[in-house]
């Protein structure tokens, strides 16, 4: 395995999903049609898909952690977006704090600072574009 690529989230709504999460993560989608919306969210990849079938919003199953440097600050920031607090920040040991909300369209998203837990920091397609327009 080479290790986490993607997360996806199906909405009911996927432009008013895209225009909350374009906000939420502060990047706008790097590819988009009525059927998928993918963001680049430094490296990894946020998919939004349209809700059918079996594929519907839950806040059960599995939940992806989204790291943060500030995990009060960014839960608050979700909550003023129109978040729903599911589980306050707190503290796991060893000072890792971990939250979870319900985004607006009834998924599960988690935040996490971890101290101990640093990847490279990798660039997004927006920033890669950003960075070859100034050279």
């Amino acid at each position: 395995m080479l290790g986490l690529r993607t997360v996806i989230y199906p909405v009911d709504d996927l432009k008013a999903a895209t225009a909350w999460y374009s906000e939420a993560f502060g990047v706008e989608p790097y590819y988009s049609t009525e059927y998928y919306v993918g963001f680049d969210v430094h490296g990894y990849e946020l998919g939004l898909m349209p809700a059918d079938g079996d594929l519907k919003p839950s806040l059960g199953g599995s939940e992806t952690l989204w790291g943060v440097e500030d995990i009060q600050a960014s839960f608050q920031r979700l909550i003023a977006l129109g978040a729903t607090a599911l589980v306050e920040p707190w503290n796991t040991g060893e000072e890792i704090w971990v939250a979870s909300l319900a985004d607006p369209f009834g998924n599960r998203l988690g935040l996490i600072f971890n101290p101990h837990f640093r990847v490279a920091q990798v660039p997004s397609l927006h920033e890669l574009q950003e960075s070859a327009t100034k050279s």
